[in-house]
């Protein structure tokens, strides 16, 4: 993607369309690169905004840029997550006119500290995209394991 030297807040993504020599505006940088989240500071394509990290925006509020390191870092009670400093954690508590704030979506679990990404949390393992479980750390897992279930047509099967 191209980057422009401009100070400004406002953003114009364009596509070049090498056969046609010719620039079209895209309204909807989500839907164009058919991801539910797009990175403003980075400009990569994730499916969750909350499982995204990069360097240009900040972990705890997922604001770019990120926020400064204050001396003592404020803990939240909700989340169970610690931030930066005071500005840092008013921003993780706005909410968007359409969206759950970052302290609603991202949250640690109060007895283990790590991150919560579903709803089924086991302290101490780990979600496993592939298994669709919780399994402990150091779970190495690289197919999908096969169901014992007959496919809908049972008797015509080989």
């Amino acid at each position: 993607m191209f980057e422009g030297q401009v100070d400004s807040l406002k953003r114009l993504n364009i596509l070049y369309d090498e056969v046609e020599q010719n620039y079209h505006a895209i309204a909807k940088l989500t839907g164009a690169m058919a991801q539910k989240y797009v990175c403003k500071g980075c400009s990569k394509a994730c499916k969750r905004d909350v499982a995204h990290v990069c360097d240009q925006t900040g972990s705890d509020c997922m604001v770019s840029p990120p926020c400064a390191f204050a001396e003592v870092r404020i803990p939240c009670e909700d989340c169970h997550r610690l931030f930066r400093n005071a500005a840092c954690f008013a921003k993780q508590k706005l909410r968007t006119s359409n969206r759950k704030s970052v302290c609603e979506r991202k949250r640690c679990c109060e007895t283990c500290g790590w991150p919560v990404t579903r709803e089924k949390h086991e302290c101490y393992k780990r979600f496993c995209e592939t298994c669709n479980e919780n399994k402990e750390i150091g779970h190495l897992c690289y197919m999908r394991p096969l169901k014992d279930a007959l496919p809908p047509a049972g008797d015509k099967v080989l």
